[in-house]
């Protein structure tokens, strides 16, 4: 049985796949679905309940919550695809000449990421952002640069595994370098186990910058994200539950979304699943 047809066969990850792609389809039409300016400030409508016109209700400076939602989509989608666009390119190349070259490479390299371990990531993330200028590029570069660990040790593995495959040696033999065997020859083949980390890995992101924009040291208002309109939840929580209901329901779908697609692509690409 094919990887479609094992990918298929699971619903979860079919549920996981309708996600992201309902949430990609709504932050690329956002200019055309969007109900309202997600910055036109209104204070005669400050706080209110959903309504007919305003489906998710207003914050409390009167804005529409159900566009900063639709607008938020868009930041959040943007850092969780940077970032682990970063990260997996980070930990791809490193993981790739520590697993095929060995010896001292590999040693020096994984003893890096053992130490790059041993801080915890957010709080790591925390300090480096402490020093820098809170804007959404900041959090993009930060958060890749502190993720791309386990994607080493990911791609470090499959190359041990792959580089005395007989195709390999069949490269070797022709006279091919090692970046062609590299990059050409072994990378294909471990592009699946790349694919799960990255979808795994978008999830991570955006909740990390969730979290940042909560804690008010992540994406800076105006600019609507998910995790400022929390941050307006927290602080009216006695008055205005939607604020924190509606992001808080939008972060918890995406990141079950990005998981369920993950977990499908992986059981989808073991062989050891396949009859």
């Amino acid at each position: 049985m094919g990887f479609r047809e094992m990918f298929y066969k699971n619903k979860l990850a079919l549920a996981g796949l309708a996600i992201v792609v309902l949430l990609f389809v709504i932050s690329l039409a956002a200019p055309l679905i969007s109900p309202c300016d997600p910055g036109a400030i209104d204070l005669q409508n400050v706080l209110e309940p959903p309504s007919v016109e305003h489906w998710f209700g207003t914050d409390q400076l009167g804005r529409d919550v159900l566009s900063r939602m639709i607008w938020g989509a868009r930041i959040s989608l943007k850092v969780g695809f940077v970032a682990t666009g970063l990260a997996i390119l980070i930990g791809m190349v490193l993981g790739a000449v520590a697993g095929y070259y060995g010896g001292w490479v590999d040693a020096v390299i994984m003893r890096f990421v053992d130490v790059m371990l041993c801080f915890p990531a957010f709080f790591l993330i925390l300090a480096v952002i402490a020093f820098l200028e809170p804007s959404i590029w900041n959090i993009m570069i930060v958060i890749g640069l502190t993720g791309w660990m386990g994607v080493t040790r990911l791609v470090r593995a499959d190359f041990i595994s792959l580089r005395e495959r007989d195709f390999v040696w069949a490269a070797r033999a022709i006279g091919a370098n090692d970046a062609r065997i590299i990059f050409l020859h072994i990378l294909p083949n471990a592009l699946a186990s790349i694919l799960v980390a990255a979808t795994l890995g978008i999830a991570g992101a955006i909740l990390t910058e969730s979290a940042l924009s909560f804690l008010g040291i992540g994406v800076q208002p105006p600019t609507p994200s998910w995790g400022n309109i929390l941050t307006a939840g927290k602080d009216n929580i006695d008055i205005a539950w939607w604020l924190s209901l509606y992001p808080g329901l939008a972060i918890l779908i995406t990141v079950v979304g990005y998981n369920l697609l993950g977990e499908g692509i992986r059981d989808a690409s073991d062989p050891r699943l396949k009859r």
